[in-house]
């Protein structure tokens, strides 16, 4: 049986896939009894879609993996707190149980900001246990808009160069 760690690893390298891309780095894995049954990456840009987030990717391939649009015993492992759209779809597929790395203070819908993954008038409700392995994929989310604001601000300066010219 692999660690909530070892899975999260396996979530950061996937990240690091989205990072390549050009996309936010966030990774996610379905595992159903000890065995990845989905598995995804940020793509919205890629694909224009904004509902490409890495869990609706892996519940997608879950999904078609298991025959079923229901997860029952399944635990999803992203690198970020899933956002109300991925919950909610976490929900849908009745997973059992998320474990995410970084909070999102943002938009993170278990727990951060609000916490539909747990709440009491939906008809299933989530295990959730945050934090695992955050600083890691915390500083993968923070390096990646750091060097996107260097690339900007250096794109920017170069245009300024060019028109003083």
């Amino acid at each position: 049986m692999k660690t909530d760690e070892e899975w999260m690893q396996h979530a950061i390298t996937l990240a690091g896939k989205a990072e390549a891309a050009g996309e936010i780095p966030v990774g996610a894995v379905v595992v159903l009894h000890n065995e990845i049954v989905g598995e995804g990456w940020n793509q919205s840009i890629m694909n224009h879609d904004p509902s490409a987030h890495a869990e609706m990717l892996a519940v997608r391939a879950a999904g078609a993996k298991l025959g079923n649009y229901r997860m029952l015993d399944a635990t999803l492992y992203v690198t970020l707190e899933p956002c109300a759209m991925c919950a909610g779809v976490l929900v849908h597929a009745r997973v059992k149980r998320v474990v995410f790395g970084a909070t999102d203070l943002k938009t993170g819908a278990c727990g951060s900001v609000m916490d539909l993954a747990r709440h009491a008038t939906l008809n299933h409700q989530l295990q959730v246990d945050g934090g695992v392995l955050a600083a890691q994929c915390a500083q993968q989310l923070s390096d990646f808009f750091k060097r996107r604001r260097a690339e900007q601000k250096a794109l920017k300066q170069a245009k300024q160069n060019e028109d003083a010219s």
